[in-house]
């Protein structure tokens, strides 16, 4: 390596950009994992973003001739120079290339697209392309047209470590035109298919991971065996403080051909809970049973699979299996003395000396040692001194008596728990001062690890699901409705404002699962929902044929989120479909009802802008910024979208653009409850603590456009990695 290094020091001279570009590839291989999950991180990312306009200044490619695909065009990168207008009223771009060389050209500016890599600095806002407003006063959902890397770095400026759940369904790389790598489909034969698909899933996850709340959140991944070994890999290694489970779940019960394979009838679902995230128990049916027999016959015996609790669950203080000898903790060989009287515990020793197996004899007291039947020394689960707290706690029992004195009992710190929640009530106290407690009879369970279910079946209630609301319209492969509700309802129950993020959104199944759950138990929960535009593979070549072209409204219509993201989850809360009419046919399972009835919920629709640094800094965008801050504020009630009065102060935030009214402003916010945040759009430090200082403590000040800018500026650094 030093060798190396010595090298790109020369080279830095003759060629800064060459030599800045081979380091960064040099450390990306210095730092590979001697053993683990080890793959190419590739060339990262470019986007292409048609409709943006173009800028001088800009990175953009020159598009193929209208009617030629994609591949036909020039894919290098060039650089706006300059723009100047034609006597017709065309413009034309004066370029340079990038990336080495000095050549030059012009382009008419129609025929360019815009190209953000990942390592260029975005500075985004959200344009507003419809709303549905069925839901009173509860905050809104939101469903996000833009590329999910960039949609990551705006939700960090407005939720970072604030989701309670993120639900994922990514491309599954099967080798199908399922994805896009750097604007390319990814094919079956590409012999790097899999180290971009990694490539392509850590950079996301990595934005993922600080968008979740470290002390109670959970990651849901759903993939099928083309890469679920190694997503459960880069998981594992992401994710080192995590709980990681894999759940197997039918999908197709007839299964799906894999020519000379079996038939694929599942696929697999990782649950990544950090902190205190757990699935909790619920009313399960016994189609949940985890018998041989399957969904499809299984009774309501099998509930009696798991008991009921009745009683608390008691251990043994001996300590069993590894490490259990008194030679790995000789701290843990002491006597526990007993009334035979009484039969009560009524002191602990100190541990013995190394050798002794005798304790110091108490008159009337029967010494209690860790000894097993054969004779062996084993040895207590917890220390004396922990010992003596739980006697005072009343965690200790005596059980039968033995030939070494007694059996001596305790509960564990989770079943302790459980019986200071609601699955018990404590009656009182044994006369060995233990505590007693009688479970209330609870049918709630905890799910098995394999899931088969007819709700889960991706066709039935997926694909012929999906037409009921957009009829004509399709989607490959869209996951069943019900199947994301379950999978959302082992985390959430518990969590009726939750926050959910779904950043491969697909069909817009994640928001419409997420406002059922509210309507079964009146939750306010809400969902962010990002899914690109992108044309169906099978479709693009008809639209080339018209000589159309991303980024003409006569292409952009039939894409993915306003063809089908959208209106699904517009007709989702409306119970109508896209021609006006009622939907047919009803809910199941968790509650039934008439589809067309809709959803009584808040949706809102945007666009991902691309906006200049300087326009933002000066005010000039204040409009495409707004978006921003209402969703951080909660994306509930009424959004500040005008500042020519200087200030306002909506439902749950504030803004104040002119300091000089900062009186007034702050008065506004004392007088309302709800108010949460309070944005404060100044260039000076001493101004900005100024009126921090006037306000009410329970709100929480944002200095603009100051975080705005330092979100974005730093996010940029993790692109190139």
């Amino acid at each position: 390596m030093s060798r190396l290094n010595d090298l790109l020091r020369q080279l830095e001279s003759k060629d800064a950009d060459l030599a800045k570009d081979l380091r960064r590839e040099v450390d990306a291989l210095s730092s590979r994992r001697a053993f683990g999950l080890n793959f190419e991180r590739h060339v990262p990312e470019a986007v292409e973003l048609p409709g943006r306009p173009v800028r001088r200044g800009d990175k953009v490619r020159i598009l193929p001739p209208r009617g030629l695909r994609a591949s036909a065009g020039d894919d290098r990168l060039w650089r706006v120079v300059a723009i100047t207008d034609g006597a017709s009223g065309a413009r034309t771009a004066s370029l340079e290339l990038l990336a080495g060389g000095d050549e030059t050209g012009e382009a008419p500016v129609d025929d360019l697209v815009v190209v953000a890599e990942f390592r260029d600095p975005i500075y985004p806002g959200l344009v507003s392309t419809g709303k549905v407003e069925r839901g009173g006063d509860k905050p809104f959902h939101t469903v996000i047209n833009a590329e999910n890397y960039h949609a990551l770095q705006t939700l960090l400026f407005t939720y970072r470590a604030k989701v309670d759940a993120i639900y994922i369904d990514p491309p599954y790389n099967t080798g199908a035109k399922d994805w896009k790598y750097n604007n390319d489909y990814v094919e079956g034969e590409d012999l790097y298919r899999h180290s971009k698909w990694l490539a392509f899933m850590e950079r996301r996850l990595k934005l993922a991971k600080e968008l979740l709340n470290p002390h109670d959140s959970v990651l849901i991944v759903t993939i099928d065996e083309k890469e679920y070994l190694r997503l459960g890999l880069l998981l594992e290694q992401m994710f080192p403080e995590a709980r990681i489970q894999m759940i197997s779940s039918v999908i197709n019960p007839k299964g799906v051909s894999r020519g000379a394979e079996f038939r694929r009838t599942d696929e697999y679902i990782f649950f990544v809970q950090l902190g205190n995230s757990a699935p909790v128990r619920l009313l399960l049916g016994p189609e949940w049973s985890s018998s041989a027999a399957g969904a499809e016959e299984a009774s309501t015996e099998d509930l009696a699979e798991e008991p009921e609790l009745e009683t608390p669950e008691w251990t043994s203080m001996m300590r069993r299996g590894s490490a259990s000898a008194r030679a790995d903790r000789p701290s843990m060989f002491y006597p526990i003395y007993a009334d035979p009287r009484l039969r009560r515990i009524v002191d602990v020793g100190e541990p013995l000396k190394e050798g002794v197996q005798v304790a110091p004899a108490r008159e009337g007291l029967v010494a209690i040692l860790p000894l097993r039947r054969n004779g062996s020394e084993g040895r207590w689960q917890i220390s004396a001194p922990e010992l003596r707290t739980r006697i005072e706690q009343g965690r200790v029992r005596l059980g039968r008596p033995t030939a070494y004195g007694y059996v001596v009992n305790y509960l564990p710190d989770g079943a302790y728990a459980a019986v200071l929640s609601d699955q018990f009530e404590i009656t009182g106290r044994a006369d060995d001062g233990s505590i007693v407690a009688v479970g209330r009879r609870d049918q709630r369970r905890i799910a098995p690890t394999q899931w088969k279910l007819r709700a889960h079946n991706a066709s039935e209630y997926g694909s012929t699901l999906l037409a009921s609301f957009i009829p004509g319209r399709s989607f490959p492969f869209p996951k069943s409705l019900f199947a994301v509700e379950d999978a959302l309802r082992f985390f959430v129950t518990d969590k009726p404002c939750a926050l959910i993020v779904d950043f491969f959104a697909g069909s817009g199944t994640t928001t419409h699962a997420t406002m059922r759950l509210n309507k079964q138990d009146g939750g306010r929960r809400r969902s962010v929902s990002v899914t690109n535009n992108e044309v169906a593979a099978e479709d693009q070549a008809a639209l080339r044929a018209q000589r159309l072209r991303p980024g003409d409204p006569a292409w952009e219509q039939w894409g993915i989120c306003d063809y089908v993201t959208k209106p699904r989850v517009r007709a989702a809360t409306t119970g109508l479909t896209p021609e006006g009419d009622p939907i047919n046919g009803d809910y199941r399972f968790s509650d039934e009802f008439p589809m067309s009835e809709g959803l009584d919920e808040n949706v809102e629709f945007f666009t991902l802008t691309y906006e200049a640094p300087l326009r933002v800094s000066s005010n000039r965008e204040f409009v495409k910024i707004a978006p921003l801050l209402w969703l951080r504020a909660g994306s509930e009630g009424r959004r500040i979208n005008d500042m020519s009065t200087g200030w306002d102060v909506a439902d749950t935030y504030g803004v104040l653009a002119d300091l000089d009214q900062s009186e007034a402003f702050v008065d506004a916010i004392a007088a309302k409850d709800g108010i949460r945040m309070a944005f404060i759009v100044t260039d000076e430090d001493r101004l900005f603590e100024a009126v921090v200082r006037e306000l009410p403590d329970r709100v929480e000040p944002v200095r603009m456009y100051e975080a705005y800018l330092q979100n974005f500026e730093i996010e940029t650094g993790r692109a190139a990695l």
